[in-house]
């Protein structure tokens, strides 16, 4: 199992998303979630200073609060791989030097701990010039408050620019990328990212694995999508055909006496992505998740999943 720059743990193969936390899942649900999780070997979670600020009266941080007060509570930071993002937040928008230097702190206060194991560039900020990006993250690491760095939401073009300079200069060349990946969601990272992988040997946590949950099979007509709140988000892969992939999901799903959603989490690992990035809001969801490393699909199997995505 693979480990990250500076980190001592095998990183389980699931990333829990920690963006429902303090959104669709309250403290006390978050902290059953993350209990669950922690309980059936997972140690990797995902955050970013940024969730939920979406929310009506959120300013962002929700999420890093509450999986702070959770590793202080269970006294299991030493056990927990912790990964968080700057960039979006809400008064701490963007790239330049200083304010991603103070958005860290903030995040560390949240998260009651004095280092995150990866640190991503949530999103570019084409006014910071790369070369100047690349020196703000190694400077972080070299500080010792941050182990990796990961780039998330770049442009193929950035993103190689981002490798090439620190390798050039010798500095913190990125650990992981967070790249759109899933079985509705393939061309751009296989067209575009993933000759960056194979030249770089980044990590790779590909997001949204489930799609917003339509790959867990539970959107299945325009009614399933009412009052849900991913469902704006789901609706997208249903308008384009997404059905054809989910029914593939399905048969191969009873055939293992799995859920589709595992099947879905074992196609993207059968693509050499390092841990998928999932969500939860209830740990009976968690289930199927923590299923998808033992599920072993077939040549066969991947081979009818490709071809029931393509073009997505």
């Amino acid at each position: 199992m693979p480990t990250l720059p500076g980190s001592a743990l095998d990183l389980f193969p699931i990333n829990l998303g920690g963006n429902p936390f303090g959104w669709t899942a309250d403290e006390e649900a978050s902290f059953a979630v993350l209990d669950a999780f922690h309980e059936g070997g997972g140690n990797f979670v995902d955050t970013a200073d940024s969730y939920s600020a979406w929310v009506d009266g959120h300013e962002g941080g929700e999420s890093e609060r509450i999986i702070g007060r959770w590793m202080t509570d269970r006294g299991v930071r030493h056990e927990v791989v912790v990964a968080t993002k700057v960039a979006k937040k809400p008064g701490r928008e963007g790239l330049a030097h200083d304010n991603v230097v103070a958005a860290l702190d903030e995040s560390l206060e949240r998260l009651g701990t004095d280092h995150v194991d990866l640190y991503y560039a949530h999103f570019d900020d084409e006014e910071v010039p790369v070369a100047d990006q690349v020196r703000t993250f190694h400077f972080l690491v070299t500080s010792g408050k941050v182990g990796a760095v990961g780039l998330s939401n770049y442009s193929p073009e950035r993103m190689r620019a981002w490798f090439e300079t620190a390798t050039r200069e010798r500095l913190t060349v990125p650990a992981a990328i967070q790249p759109r990946y899933s079985l509705v969601a393939r061309a751009s990272y296989e067209r575009s990212y993933a000759p960056i992988v194979s030249e770089f040997g980044p990590l790779v946590f590909s997001y949204p694995a489930l799609a917003s949950g339509f790959l867990t099979g539970k959107y299945r007509t325009e009614a399933d999508l009412e009052g849900a709140a991913r469902g704006g988000a789901a609706r997208r892969y249903l308008e384009a055909g997404g059905l054809r992939v989910v029914d593939v999901q399905v048969q191969i799903a009873d055939r293992y006496d799995v859920t589709p959603a595992t099947v879905a989490l074992a196609w993207v690992l059968a693509k050499g992505v390092t841990a998928p990035i999932a969500s939860v809001s209830r740990p009976e969801q968690l289930e199927a998740l923590m299923a998808a490393p033992s599920l072993r699909l077939t040549t066969e199997d991947v081979a009818a999943l490709d071809e029931a995505s393509a073009g997505f």
